[in-house]
C-alpha cells in the first residue's frame, strides 16, 4: 500500500478548508503516501542525508544555490485570492496537466497528485508551504516554497 486515505492524514485540515473548498473529483486525486513511500520518494528524489528542508546543505541538490535559477512572491497571489497556481510558476514548470507531481514536505510527509489538481489547489497546499517541493515525475524542473511566501524556481540535477 502506497497511499493513506486523505481523512486519515494528519494534515487533511487543508483540503477541507471551508474557505477554500475542493471539488469531491479533486479530493479523491489528492493522495498522501505512506511514511515508507514517501521516505523511498525522498531519498531518491530529495536527499539521502537530510529529512527536512531545514537541513539541507550543499551536499543537498536544494541546498546548492545554482540550482535556483529566480524567485518569486507566491504569498501575494495567495492573498489576492487567485484560483490557480500564478503564471509565472505554471510557465517555468511547463508541465502537461496529467503530469503527476509530488508535493514533498519531509521525508514522510509528500502528497502526490496531478499538475492540474495541484494548480486548483494550490492555495490550500500553500498552508503547508515550509520550504516543501514541488516536483514532477520525470521532471527536472521544481519549485521551492517557503513559509515567508517565497517560490524558488530551479532544477534538480539528472543524477543524485
Amino acid at each position: 500500500m502506497n497511499y493513506i486515505a486523505l481523512d486519515a492524514f494528519k494534515k487533511a485540515w487543508v483540503f477541507r478548508h471551508q474557505d477554500l473548498p475542493i471539488e469531491e473529483a479533486d479530493l479523491a486525486r489528492i493522495k498522501p503516501m505512506t511514511e515508507q513511500r514517501a521516505a523511498v520518494l525522498w531519498t531518491t528524489m530529495v536527499s539521502r542525508e537530510q529529512d527536512h528542508p531545514d537541513f539541507f546543505t550543499p551536499h543537498d541538490w536544494p541546498g546548492k544555490e545554482e540550482n535556483w535559477h529566480e524567485s518569486l512572491d507566491w504569498e501575494g497571489p495567495w492573498e489576492a485570492g487567485e484560483a490557480t497556481l500564478p503564471d509565472t510558476i505554471c510557465d517555468f514548470l511547463n508541465w502537461e496537466d496529467n503530469t503527476t507531481v509530488y508535493f514533498c514536505m519531509s521525508r514522510e510527509l509528500i502528497i502526490e497528485t496531478q499538475f492540474d489538481v495541484f494548480k486548483r489547489t494550490w492555495q490550500n497546499f500553500m498552508f503547508l508551504a515550509d520550504g516543501s517541493l514541488l516536483l514532477g515525475k520525470k521532471r527536472d524542473t521544481a519549485v521551492m516554497f517557503s513559509e515567508s511566501g517565497e517560490a524558488r524556481l530551479g532544477k534538480r540535477p539528472k543524477n543524485l
